[in-house]
């Protein structure tokens, strides 16, 4: 055995047998990971569209060094490599015929992907996602609060929660197109949402965050309808979301922002939120040789 090898599987018991222990030793830089694998591992290998799922780890004298996950949609997300291990694992998926459309991870990992897989594929790369990872240092609720108080999003909210969920995909460049029908597969299916309610009791601001996982949990969404912004409810509701995670027992409470939004990064780190990494999401086009 070389002195590092990747280690490719599609089976996923085997994958965090292997590798699970790695992935929880940073919940937080690992957060994506640890929810996406656990959605796989409770819901089946179709959580996230029909087809197979690749998992890779990374080991060195026994010890998991890294990781990765290819999605059905032949997208791929990284834990933190070099440039040299980037560079062996375009080698090997290159070799073994396996496709890659698109990376995330951490901007210097994806960066050094994306131009690892030019050099072995001839495909390009354009960077389309860029992401800031806060953690939770001490929470510190803004003053003044605004009236009102959280409320936990019930089945009678159902149809309030898709409309927001949509209108926070636009505002973030997905596509708005959930629906009853389409929610059950989407990335916000799995999500617990609490609304910001005003003293009337009308709903005017949202948070959502995941199940507790390898002691981390992460609040995603965060969303106010633009008239009802600057007027303190993002932050109440994130507040009241991260209460509730740490009373879940959550050692590592995270988010993304926008780097380039000014005013959602601020709002984060005044309530206690301190940006530890920044991520980036590259696509490939389809190269000459057939492998993008």
């Amino acid at each position: 055995m070389r002195p590092e090898d990747w280690h490719l599987t599609e089976d996923i018991g085997e994958f965090l047998a292997r590798a699970g222990d790695f992935l929880r030793s940073r919940p937080a830089l690992h957060n994506t990971p640890l929810t996406v694998l656990e959605r796989l591992r409770t819901r089946g290998s179709d959580a996230y569209g029909a087809g197979v799922t690749v998992f890779g780890r990374l080991e060195s004298g026994g010890e998991v060094r890294a990781a990765f996950y290819r999605l059905a949609s032949r997208r791929m997300t990284l834990t933190p490599l070099t440039t040299e291990q980037a560079d062996t694992l375009a080698a090997r998926l290159t070799g073994l015929g396996r496709p890659v459309s698109g990376v995330t991870a951490d901007h210097d990992t994806a960066t050094v992907f994306a131009e690892a897989w030019q050099r072995h594929t001839g495909a390009t790369a354009e960077a389309h996602w860029w992401g800031r990872l806060h953690r939770l240092g001490s929470l510190t609720p803004p003053e003044p609060r605004p009236e009102g108080r959280a409320r936990l999003a019930g089945e009678h909210d159902h149809e309030q929660v898709i409309r927001w969920c949509n209108e926070f995909a636009a505002d973030v460049g997905e596509a708005p197109t959930l629906d009853a029908d389409s929610w059950p597969d989407s990335r916000f299916a799995d999500k617990h949402f609490t609304f910001w309610e005003d003293p009337d009791g009308t709903p005017v601001s949202m948070a959502g965050s995941t199940s507790l996982v390898g002691g981390m949990i992460r609040v995603d969404p965060v969303y106010t309808p633009a008239h009802l912004r600057g007027r303190g409810y993002a932050g109440a509701v994130t507040v009241e979301v991260t209460r509730a995670a740490l009373a879940a027992g959550a050692t590592d409470v995270v988010l993304f922002t926008n780097p380039a939004n000014p005013t959602s990064n601020a709002l984060y780190q005044r309530i206690g939120y301190l940006p530890i990494a920044d991520f980036t999401g590259y696509r490939f086009s389809r190269d000459a040789r057939g492998a993008g």
